[in-house]
């Protein structure tokens, strides 16, 4: 069903890599609700994804862009003024790599050029982008960002290593910049920190099967879905979330102010 909440608006999307990510789950509802999309990846992801089928799908240019890149960025957002015939009123950054996760190395073990890596990645990315957004006035009046994180940001999961000072340092951006942006044009800043979902990078996480399932036995709701995530990105980029900004958003079926549930109980006792 379609409200066309974000009728006439135009946005980035960035890091839909196939059918199972929460970026391309996204994409396609922003579409629905009116949007004008233009999608960008890392030229190996769109190398490995089906991002060109998206495109095709929701009738939206794809631009290559390498988020470690400062040439790349500023690149990317020439060519979405380029697009659109100006500033855009939304901005997706769903990006996030760990290669001592991928190495399977313990976080008292990291190698600090792959940590350094992943934090350029991850993180430092979301500050290149806003940095470069705002010194091509690329956001309009009242836009909206959002980045994806996690609730490993706030506490202990062992097999997240090093992506967990990812977010950290992810949202830790998002409010500084909500700050900067706000007060300069009302451009608002939020994450959003989803349930662990089945997509392709999420599964790279050792012991993530296990874990979703205890996570869905620990909320009372149940684990929220890449779907659910989408619905709640429509809700933030439109008009309806507009005095909302500098927040960290838990969309985990109450997971987050979970001490214990029964389900957990039973299953511990058994």
């Amino acid at each position: 069903m379609s409200y066309q909440l974000l009728k006439g608006k135009k946005g980035i999307i960035f890091g839909a890599l196939d059918e199972k990510s929460i970026a391309w789950k996204t994409a396609i509802r922003c579409h629905e609700e009116g949007a004008q999309i233009l999608l960008t990846n890392a030229p190996v992801a769109m190398r490995m994804g089906e991002i060109n089928k998206l495109a095709e799908a929701i009738n939206a240019p794809v631009v290559p862009c390498d988020v470690s890149s400062n040439e790349d960025v500023a690149n990317l957002i020439t060519k979405s003024l380029e697009h659109f015939g100006g500033g855009v009123d939304f901005i997706l950054h769903s990006v996030g790599m760990s290669i001592n996760v991928r190495k399977g190395l313990s976080y008292t073990e990291n190698n600090y050029e792959f940590t350094h890596k992943g934090l350029d990645i991850s993180a430092i990315s979301l500050h290149r982008v806003l940095q470069e957004a705002m010194k091509q006035d690329a956001v309009n009046e009242w836009g909206s960002v959002l980045a994806l994180s996690y609730i490993a940001a706030q506490r202990v999961f062992p097999d997240y290593n090093d992506m967990s000072d990812g977010k950290s340092m992810l949202e830790s951006i998002a409010r500084n910049f909500g700050y900067y942006y706000g007060v300069k044009k009302h451009v608002r800043v939020n994450t959003i920190s989803q349930s662990p979902t089945r997509t392709t990078a999420g599964s790279g996480v050792k012991g993530f099967d296990g874990f979703v399932n205890y996570a869905e036995k620990m909320s009372p709701l149940g684990n929220a879905s890449a779907e659910d995530c989408a619905n709640y990105c429509v809700m933030m980029f439109s008009d309806m979330t507009r005095m909302v900004t500098m927040q960290n958003l838990f969309h985990d079926g109450g997971f987050s102010f979970t001490g214990v549930t029964h389900a957990v109980i039973e299953q511990m006792e058994k």
